[in-house]
């Protein structure tokens, strides 16, 4: 697994034909795909991770907004309230993991602890080193059970995300995704990179991977996602046989 600044964020398309022929194309195998994970009784988990204003929303709608809603949930993970911060931090994802057939998906997750608690001194050096392997345990846990897991980095440039925090700041449609706390984070760009980094090198693992996808151009981010999505889940299809 590479670092963040090794990754290319400028593949595009030159189309927006282009685009929307391969959007089709993987909403509609997902489609396909999600009935047959269905009647084998497989848990898909996606998690999606990255820079604020990466464009995660985005590749969650295109994600779910053709296949079957009865059989997914999104779950937007914020801090945890005052009943989960008396528990382990895993505690309130366990409630949350999909049943077996249908699709759990994480806007933000149990990375949290090596990402922003690191970052901002919520929690102390040895839990958050800890919990490496806490959590590249708990993943396995969930693989030995039969689910399927796909994680995602969603990486822009730093002029990239600045350039859409101004253009949340003056569109009245989007002025409530910007936050103080957006701004404070990327005051401390370089001390996330350097835990994502460490977090992508550490929980790489064959049962539940990372991906990294540059996302300066949203339309390819998006089809990026969805296709990653498809191979996995055919893979797995192709074991299962």
């Amino acid at each position: 697994m590479g670092k963040l600044s090794e990754v290319d964020v400028n593949h595009k398309f030159e189309t927006k034909k282009e685009y929307k022929e391969e959007l089709k194309k993987y909403q509609l195998e997902l489609l396909h795909l999600q009935r047959q994970f269905h009647e084998k009784g497989i848990p898909l988990i996606v998690v999606f991770e990255g820079w604020d204003a990466a464009g995660k929303g985005g590749a969650i709608r295109r994600f779910t907004e053709k296949i079957d809603p009865r059989g997914f949930q999104v779950h937007a993970v914020s801090a945890p309230n005052v009943i989960e911060a008396r528990y382990h931090y895993l505690w309130r994802f366990w409630n949350k993991l999909p049943a077996k057939g249908q699709i759990g998906i994480f806007d933000r997750s149990w990375y949290g602890r090596v990402l922003v608690e690191r970052v901002e001194k919520l929690a102390t050096e040895e839990e958050w080193k800890r919990a490496y392997r806490e959590i590249n345990e708990f993943e396995k846990v969930l693989a030995d059970g039969g689910a399927l897991i796909v994680k995602f980095w969603l990486h822009i440039s730093k002029q990239e995300q600045l350039e859409r925090f101004e253009e949340r700041k003056n569109n009245p449609f989007k002025h409530w995704k910007l936050t103080e706390e957006d701004w404070r984070n990327r005051e401390k760009w370089d001390e996330y990179e350097q835990a994502v980094d460490e977090m992508l090198e550490k929980t790489d693992k064959p049962h539940a991977s990372w991906h990294i996808v540059g996302g300066n151009y949203k339309w390819h981010a998006r089809v990026m996602v969805l296709k990653t999505i498809v191979k996995a889940m055919e893979a797995r299809l192709h074991t299962e046989k």
